[in-house]
């Protein structure tokens, strides 16, 4: 009893201080700007009863949870309840600094799992999380890892995104288990009311992925107004009560809350007897008394669960429970007036000037602060690891005299899959079904899928031959996917986590084909976002996949690399490019530093972050061997001087990626008139274009003597010198080279959808060939003079 009373009063101290700091934030703070601030006060509400009883009282240090976006004012209003925030960062509310909009890992001062505000995708990441840890659960490295509980409190118009159903899916293909997701059923989204019915269908699939599904619809009042005579009744009729209407018999309260009962149940004697015993107020907080909002009723829900099958809690809840705006289909963004809160504050019993202090209307405060100091998932502290780096193997260069960087990617890992280094025993693989057409074949041969169970390869059982030898293992080292990019992404940003949420550090590698990097955009940037550590590999890529046709070549993802924040991008066109480039990204996905500039090259590399390679099938005939610093270094930095321009250069060609033969066939056919033309290898427009703005920034800031690598490789060009770009992907990703300089510059790509056709043909269709590159060097050459 003692526990369900201290539940209680920190259900009511959450909701006042959530509320109050988005108050705050629109109509106390000053508005600099003019418009709404938001915060989602009625959103917060109906998720208040939740959060208390979950973190109060169910869940352990090892659990992890992604809290529903919009709830982020309750999160925020608990960790300064238990002296994890700050007064200053609730007050500066969606402010610059303060606490955020929708709870991060990398931006909020307290303790977030896992970063949210894309609806739906915080969901995902839970499950996949869970397959994370049953991974390292099952490795002799990380058997003593304290498996804890994935949950994901979810609002119920999230369940609209797809990419829900691909996880349930992809679930049950591998066993989820220790995963909760706890669904605020209330029954309104931003545009309107959740549709009658659709709940008794979600049920039904989770059912059918093997989730127990535990519906939590009434309350301790409704309960044992049930046991009552008549109660029966009661409850039959709220058991028909449409979802747009008991909406708006909540907002409008106790007195037509019995006029309304009154109409439809009145003169059937025991149920009127039961409806005159209550005032009008206790029988609106009797009809508001959803399972969803009872906190005792929630803490009882979590505590009966004694297994570690996937299960979904349906908690029906009123949406602004407990405030002036409960049950308006408009509180989805809606605020409380002044005049509303006022009124609220009192009824609340916060006396004025006392609206930030944690426990202003607390009686008892030693017995409560007992009680917060016993609560189990707060005593460890602040639930972050830190691991140490592994040391990162030599990376074999293949020696072939043509090879393709996909064929040289999957060798760089069958090399490290032959060994015995401690970073190849964390690498942890994974693609969305195309493993072996994206040059994983050799690793996964070499170190098997992963399951908990252990499963033969029918295959080689009945001694059929395969050059797959897939075998299932708890040790294997490959996580096979579903056609779904966005579980592929979930999943690396899942892996990415795992030296701050399990201690262990994993190497996440995923392979997709370059074009449906696109499909699981939205996913990728959310693992960037918070910070997760994984390499991607894009592949194959652009018009290069000539005979598949424009559905399969990739045009703008050269400008997605450019673009994203966390993801360091790059195209070789060499494997020895390639060979650097990786085993610098092994290295650069463990860093974890302040971020302070390198002066060198004005990135920020001791800050680390994820990796993204833009690979091709297309061999290319490979240079020679190469050792030196210049090319080692500028493979890293972005580029290098393939062919180093004379003093004179009336011209540079600078290519990235696949088309690198085309380039340097180029400058042959027109280096007899031309001798000082130069050939520019561009690993990676991303880290130079990265660079050079970073230098332009410094030196706004009065550094004169900042310069990045671009400015280096460019600035000694003659003011008469032209740069021709070409790339296989959109122009724009090197068109801005000839600013650095203030060089003119022509840029070939891709524009437009590709179609089938022979890579000579298409290369000849989009300008991308060396006859049209060497029509360009003319064309400017001859301008020129």
């Amino acid at each position: 009893m003692a526990a369900g009373t201290h539940l209680k009063t920190i259900e009511q101290r959450l909701l006042w201080l959530s509320h109050w700091m988005i108050h705050n934030a629109n109509h106390v703070r000053p508005k600099v700007d003019g418009i709404k601030t938001g915060g989602h006060q009625a959103s917060s509400a109906s998720m208040v009863s939740i959060i208390t009883a979950l973190y109060f009282s169910a869940l352990r240090p090892e659990d992890r949870v992604a809290v529903k976006p919009h709830a982020s004012p309750v999160f925020h209003a608990m960790q300064y309840l238990m002296g994890n925030q700050t007064r200053e960062k609730l007050e500066a509310f969606r402010g610059l600094g303060g606490a955020q909009s929708y709870p991060s890992r990398t931006k909020d001062a307290d303790d977030v799992d896992f970063s949210t505000g894309s609806v739906g995708l915080g969901v995902g990441i839970t499950a996949l999380a869970s397959l994370v840890q049953d991974f390292i659960a099952a490795k002799d490295w990380g058997r003593d890892i304290a498996a804890g509980r994935m949950v994901a409190l979810v609002g119920d118009a999230e369940l609209d995104e797809g990419n829900v159903y691909e996880v349930l899916q992809e679930g049950w293909k591998n066993g989820l288990r220790n995963t909760w997701w706890i669904i605020d059923y209330n029954r309104q989204s931003l545009d309107g009311i959740v549709r009658e019915g659709l709940f008794e269908r979600v049920e039904k699939i989770f059912a059918a992925f093997g989730w127990e599904v535990v519906r939590v619809k009434y309350g301790a009042l409704q309960r044992a107004a049930f046991d009552e005579p008549g109660g029966g009744a009661l409850r039959d009729w709220i058991d028909a009560c449409p979802n747009v209407e008991y909406a708006a018999l909540t907002y409008m309260g106790g007195a037509v809350w019995r006029q309304r009962l009154m109409d439809d149940l009145g003169d059937q004697g025991d149920v009127t007897a039961l409806i005159e015993r209550r005032s009008d107020a206790e029988l609106a907080a009797l009809m508001e008394n959803l399972g969803g909002n009872c906190v005792a009723t929630m803490a009882e829900t979590f505590a009966a669960i004694d297994h570690d099958r996937p299960t979904c809690f349906l908690a029906y809840t009123i949406k602004g429970w407990g405030t002036p705006i409960a049950g308006h289909k408009d509180n989805h963004g809606g605020l409380m007036t002044k005049a509303q809160m006022a009124e609220w504050q009192a009824h609340m019993g916060v006396p004025a000037g006392r609206e930030w202090e944690p426990f202003a209307t607390v009686a008892n405060l030693g017995a409560l602060k007992d009680f917060l100091a016993r609560v189990p998932f707060f005593a460890a502290g602040r639930r972050r690891f830190g691991v140490a780096r592994l040391a990162v193997p030599a990376i074999a260069v293949d020696g072939s005299r043509e090879i393709s960087t996909q064929t040289a990617f999957g060798k760089i890992l069958d090399d490290l899959a032959r060994g015995d280094s401690d970073l190849a025993a964390r690498i942890l693989t994974t693609s969305p079904d195309v493993t072996g057409t994206t040059g994983l074949g050799p690793w996964v041969n070499r170190r098997g899928l992963f399951a908990r169970a252990a499963q033969k390869d029918a295959f080689i059982e009945h001694r059929i031959p395969s050059t797959a030898k897939w075998n299932f293992a708890p040790g294997g080292q490959h996580l096979e996917l579903g056609i779904a990019e966005m579980n592929l992404f979930l999943l690396l940003g899942a892996a990415g986590l795992a030296h701050s949420l399990w201690g262990k550090r994993l190497i996440p590698v995923g392979t997709v084909y370059d074009p449906f990097v696109c499909r699981g955009l939205d996913a990728l940037n959310y693992a960037c976002y918070q910070d997760a550590r994984f390499l991607i590999a894009g592949t194959p890529s652009g018009v290069t996949l000539a005979p598949e046709g424009g559905a399969h070549q990739s045009v703008g993802t050269p400008l997605i690399g450019l673009s994203q924040d966390g993801l360091a991008a790059f195209e070789p066109a060499f494997a020895d490019e390639l060979a650097v480039i990786m085993a610098w990204a092994f290295d650069y996905l463990q860093r974890d530093g302040e971020g302070d500039p390198d002066e060198r090259t004005w990135l920020r590399d001791e800050t680390g972050g994820s990796v993204y390679l833009r690979l091709t099938t297309k061999p290319l005939e490979q240079p020679g061997k190469r050792g030196d610093d210049a090319f080692r270094q500028g493979a890293i930095d972005g580029a290098y001087w393939l062919r180093r321009p004379g003093p004179n250069a009336e011209v540079v060609i600078a290519y990235q990626g696949a088309v690198a033969d085309e380039a340097i066939a180029a400058a042959g056919m027109i280096g007899e008139t031309r001798r000082d033309i130069g050939v520019l290898a561009v690993t990676s427009a991303d880290r130079l274009n990265a660079g050079w703005t970073a230098a332009q920034r410094e030196r706004a800031r009065g550094n004169a003597a900042a310069r990045s690598h671009a400015e280096t490789l460019l600035g000694a060009l003659p003011r008469h010198c032209s740069i021709v770009t070409v790339i296989d992907g959109h122009p724009a990703t090197l068109a801005w080279l000839g600013a650095v300089a203030g060089h003119r510059t022509v840029s070939h790509g891709v524009e437009h959808f590709g179609q089938t056709g022979t890579i000579g043909d298409l290369y000849r269709h989009f300008g991308i060939d060396r006859q049209a590159i060497a029509r360009s060097v003319r064309a400017l050459t001859a301008g020129a003079r």
